[in-house]
């Protein structure tokens, strides 16, 4: 069914590529439904059910409800949590709040995965900087994502744009990782370091690359549900992710809506 790699590197066919790039419209166009429902006085639950009815009714899975027993369809991390906060029905978002919104589906056995910070109502432009940042660094990551790179030339495009931008905490532990018939698969691709180390990419490898990044330290810490990651220093965080394929054309975006063409024109690419 597909070839594998050291390390076991999952490689799709074009047909098995499609089947990804529904799933990753899917989780796409979740996404956007969760934006526009982003404003003060939602809960972080009712965020998780609209995402939980909107991909089900259109043929889907949810990636994440289940997964090692995680609860929810998204997850959802305000503030100073940095990934994989858990929705709740007395998390309630207030105007300043900032919100990751990280979503899975499944569609015939692929996965898309993406992730977007929201601001609720007015963030300081201290927030808005460090939202550009963290989503034009997501897309310095993507554009290294060629035939022929090595993984970790993602990992410096990405951290070399933050670094570009200003004295932030890039998050480490936590990174971009392998996608296809699983949610995370080998191999882990940090937010940080040298270029030229790791596999070369190959046509037809998959991965989601996800920077975090803290508006202080790069320290974290997990609250005691097992799940949700926080900045030590309590300061707000962003994430932003999105699923592609490396294909012999560049870099294909299956979970942007228009697969990353607006952004790679602004890149130059």
């Amino acid at each position: 069914m597909f070839k594998r790699r050291k390390p076991a590197i999952q490689i799709k066919t074009p047909e098995q590529i499609e089947l990804m790039r529904a799933a990753g419209l899917l989780v796409g166009r979740t996404l956007e439904l969760l934006r526009e429902a982003v404003k003060p006085g939602i809960s972080t639950l009712d965020l998780d059910r609209l995402a939980e009815q909107h991909i089900r009714d259109n043929g889907g899975i949810p990636s994440f409800k289940g997964y090692h027993g995680f609860t929810g369809t998204i997850c959802a991390s305000v503030n100073e949590e940095i990934v994989h906060g858990i929705p709740r029905p007395d998390k309630t978002l207030r105007d300043g709040d900032v919100i990751s919104i990280d979503c899975g589906a499944i569609v015939e056995g692929w996965h898309g995965d993406s992730a977007i910070t929201v601001p609720v109502g007015e963030i300081t432009p201290e927030l808005r900087t460090l939202l550009d940042v963290t989503e034009a660094s997501m897309w310095h990551g993507l554009a290294a994502g060629v035939v022929g790179a090595r993984l970790t030339d993602m990992s410096h495009a990405i951290e070399k744009h933050i670094r570009s931008r200003g004295d932030y905490g890039i998050v480490e532990g936590y990174g971009g990782h392998g996608i296809g018939t699983e949610m995370h698969m080998d191999p882990l691709i940090p937010n940080h370091g040298a270029p030229g180390h790791g596999p070369v990419l190959e046509a037809g490898m998959c991965f989601a690359v996800e920077p975090m990044v803290n508006l202080g330290t790069k320290e974290t810490d997990e609250l005691d549900d097992g799940w949700t990651v926080i900045t030590t220093d309590g300061l707000a965080s962003a994430h932003f992710e999105h699923t592609f394929a490396v294909t012999p054309e560049g870099p294909r975006v299956l979970t942007a809506l228009d697969e990353g063409r607006e952004w790679f024109a602004k890149l130059g690419l």
